[in-house]
């Protein structure tokens, strides 16, 4: 089965937000300072007939402003090792805060040897720390990837096994496409992944739920670039520069198709992103 089949993206939204869950951004934040979610979650939401979302979009409404503006992810640097009880969330984090004009740059779908080893070796140029989120079916192709991200400082992030649409699936379905890819990134790297981004940004309370369970935090984006859409290298770099801000979340792509754009953006825009002021890292664990 070849990347692109695996990962075909689709190019209309969901209809619907109910895969988000009920809560809104003052829910999250009561959970956020430490209550947990009593009793099991509900079934994963049977999402709208019709196609399914793209690949760079989160399946959700129109989000106003001051929804990104979530209690954030405290603190910068590589996760603690010691595993703690992880929160229920009712939505992902969104964007982080820190120290300055800090940012967050994200790659999904890798690992691919044809376009992340490129990515890397920016990263590694300019001393900067990103996130992966890895499917497990490309990082078990790639452990030695897995190995390097982590070695550099990178944080591995779990975006599932194979990139399915999760909610509407069964709840042993979703655990099995979650577990089996942190599995593969804990025998690559000695610990599991501590957070947890779901495909299309479709979130429900059963994958919440369940991303807890695994000791995952849930992780989506502030700013989309798109560049699984392909409009050109310039663009790409345009978008990150023009939207960037301090606790932004940068999503951008290292597999699931042509990423050649991708990596030649990422050459353009962090240079541009330091020269501005900003501090390029990534977050630390809130321990509950």
């Amino acid at each position: 089965m070849t990347n692109d089949h695996m990962f075909t993206r689709r190019r209309m939204l969901m209809a619907g937000a109910a895969v988000v869950g009920a809560s809104g951004a003052a829910g999250v934040a009561a959970l956020l300072g430490g209550e947990t979610t009593p009793g099991p979650g509900p079934g994963p939401t049977t999402p709208a007939p019709g196609r399914r979302p793209a690949a760079g979009s989160q399946t959700r409404g129109r989000v106003k402003p001051s929804a990104y503006r979530l209690q954030p992810i405290t603190g910068y640097g590589p996760p603690p090792r010691a595993r703690s009880r992880t929160l229920v969330r009712h939505e992902p984090f969104l964007r982080v805060s820190g120290m300055g004009r800090a940012m967050v740059l994200t790659f999904d779908d890798g690992p691919d040897r044809r376009y992340t080893p490129d990515i890397l070796r920016t990263l590694r140029k300019y001393d900067v720390r990103a996130m992966f989120f890895v499917c497990g079916v490309m990082a078990a192709a790639n452990k030695e990837l897995l190995r390097q991200m982590t070695d550099e400082g990178h944080i591995v992030g779990n975006h599932t096994w194979s990139h399915p649409l999760l909610p509407g699936m069964s709840r042993s379905a979703i655990r099995s496409q979650m577990e089996r890819t942190s599995e593969v990134v804990e025998e690559a790297n000695g610990e599991a992944p501590r957070w947890f981004r779901a495909p299309y940004g479709a979130w429900n309370s059963t994958v919440f739920r369940i991303g807890a369970e695994l000791g995952m935090e849930p992780l989506g984006w502030t700013l989309d670039t798109l560049d699984w859409t392909r409009p050109g290298t310039s663009t790409i770099a345009r978008r990150v520069e023009r939207q960037a801000g301090s606790g932004v979340v940068v999503l951008s792509h290292d597999a699931g198709g042509n990423r050649s754009q991708s990596v030649r953006a990422l050459r353009t825009y962090l240079p541009e992103l330091l020269d501005a002021g900003y501090h390029i890292t990534v977050p630390r664990r809130k321990l509950a």
